[in-house]
């Protein structure tokens, strides 16, 4: 049986919160500096992908790699502005927030709202979601087991990397976000918003269209949108979700074990930490989400027991799709291999 490798209890949970309160003022001047660089790099890299598809389109495609990076580090400013960390104004945030989404073609008010419930209940196998996300949950390995052939097989083709890392996030993002289709009808505003977001999405791409052409449009847009995408989603996907990962039953769950333990501590060097906006902190992200994501390095250096959590390198993240049932006699994510290999036993 597993035992976790940081000890936590309410005094020290309580001291930890307490200890990044001070890094949850936002900065005027590094949320601008965010927001142009952000913005002004992912419009200058579409603008040179249109001016050289005049010349040739393997010229214009590499740029869609920046692009791309640029796009994940607009949603993580969308994020930021979800949990009402970007500006102190929570005007400022939703104005900024609204205005992220037709770059990430996320609805801003409903992505929140679900982001939300989330951050009360990740890694808690009491209150996992119905089946929607298959990003940030997992069944047991009992669960697993007393499923039918068939359904077992549609968790396992679910959770294939070609399909929930590659296939399904451009769907998501492109076809699936422009319906209220995981939503109450009870949220009204949010399922309006969705609407209100396609409208003002379809200006874009006519007026866009109109200036540059509908096909170097289709061409820079799908290229861009569908590759950070998979970068975003895979990013979500890793964050509670590798060999390590702590999951709870409801009644043993705490926010900051959670955090320490149910949330990854991903090392990333500089230039994939600038492009990330520092998400791979997800650790003190979780611990704090109201600390801007340019500040969460700055309460890992300041917190020496947040440095304690065991990171996981980029060669582990990039093997951490395999991890898909929690095994709770063993206390840890396992693949289906190792649990086929455990019912032998």
């Amino acid at each position: 049986m597993r035992t976790t490798s940081i000890e936590i209890t309410f005094s020290d949970a309580a001291a930890l919160r307490a200890a990044t309160v001070a890094f949850q003022r936002p900065r005027l001047g590094a949320s601008f500096a965010q927001i142009a660089t952000s913005f002004g790099g992912f419009v200058l890299a579409c603008t040179a992908m249109y001016l050289l598809l005049d010349v040739s389109i393997w010229l214009a495609a590499p740029l869609a790699v920046p692009a791309a990076g640029f796009l994940v580090r607009i949603f993580i400013i969308q994020h930021d502005c979800g949990h009402g960390a970007f500006f102190r104004s929570r005007h400022a945030n939703d104005t900024l927030g609204m205005l992220c989404s037709l770059f990430t073609l996320t609805p801003y008010a409903s992505w929140r709202r679900h982001h939300a419930s989330h951050h009360g209940n990740w890694n808690n196998l009491d209150r996992r979601e119905s089946g929607l996300d298959v990003y940030s949950t997992v069944l047991t390995v009992a669960e697993y087991r007393a499923l039918s052939v068939w359904r077992r097989l549609a968790y396992r083709v679910s959770r294939h990397p070609l399909v929930v890392n590659v296939i399904l996030p451009p769907v998501v993002f492109l076809l699936l976000y422009r319906t209220p289709f995981d939503m109450p009808k009870s949220w009204r505003r949010e399922r309006l918003a969705v609407y209100a977001t396609n409208l003002m999405l379809a200006g874009l791409v006519v007026g866009l269209g109109l200036l540059v052409g509908f096909g170097s449009v289709a061409f820079v847009q799908l290229l861009v949108i569908s590759l950070a995408a998979i970068i975003g989603a895979w990013l979500f996907s890793i964050q509670h979700r590798f060999e390590r990962a702590l999951w709870m039953p409801g009644q043993t769950w705490q926010h900051a074990m959670a955090s320490l333990e149910g949330s990854s501590y991903l090392k990333l060097n500089r230039v994939l930490r600038w492009f990330t906006g520092n998400i791979g902190l997800h650790h003190v992200h979780h611990l704090n989400p109201r600390v801007p994501n340019y500040r969460l390095q700055d309460v890992l250096d300041a917190v020496p027991r947040l440095g304690e959590v065991k990171p996981l390198s980029l060669r582990q993240a990039l093997g951490a799709w395999r991890y898909a049932l929690w095994d709770e006699a063993a206390g840890r994510l396992v693949t289906f291999r190792q649990s086929k290999r455990r019912a032998r036993d």
